[in-house]
């Protein structure tokens, strides 16, 4: 697995696999190294005080897994769930170091592709694009990709949070 120093050293130096999902109509990419697992919308039980972004948690196979809302947490509409509607369970790296498996909700799950360097662009740098989360735009045919960095997608405040009511790490 790439290490967050290695990625910043050399971004992009080969080509990856990445998981394409999509939000609305918007199709972002995770590494597949990070992914764990695709599951149907579960019962999810609420946490009082969490962010508004963090729906709840799970109970997958016995261990208590926090669900990220995406949408929420990108700043669009929360949308019904429907039959595509999904949790991509991943590997997240605290800001401690520590792994922490989230369940990451989107609209639906798209395909498994290889994205070659050449192919990506760095993250555009204008207005109020909040690029925190966004390591690269990927080109692939006539498709533009968000290519996501899941290790920023919680705030260390969020994190402190969560921990407070799911021990973490």
């Amino acid at each position: 697995m790439q290490t967050l120093e290695n990625h910043e050293a050399a971004p992009h130096a080969q080509a990856t696999k990445q998981l394409i999902f999509h939000l609305g109509n918007e199709s972002y990419a995770l590494p597949v190294l990070k992914v764990r697992e695709i599951i149907r919308v579960p019962d999810i039980t609420p946490i009082p005080q969490m962010p508004a972004f963090i729906l709840g948690v799970i109970n997958l196979r016995g261990k208590i897994v926090p669900v990220l809302e995406l949408r929420l947490r990108f700043g669009m509409t929360q949308a019904e769930i429907s039959q595509s509607t999904c949790v991509v369970v991943a590997q997240v790296a605290t800001p401690r170091g520590h792994s922490l498996p989230m369940g990451l909700m989107v609209d639906g799950v798209e395909d498994v592709i290889s994205i070659a360097a050449s192919e990506i662009e760095e993250t555009p740098k204008f207005g109020n694009f909040n690029s925190e989360f966004v390591t690269g735009i990927a080109k692939v045919k006539d498709r533009v990709i968000a290519m996501l960095e899941l290790d920023h997608l919680l705030l260390t405040d969020s994190l402190d949070t969560i921990s407070q009511t799911i021990p973490l790490p």
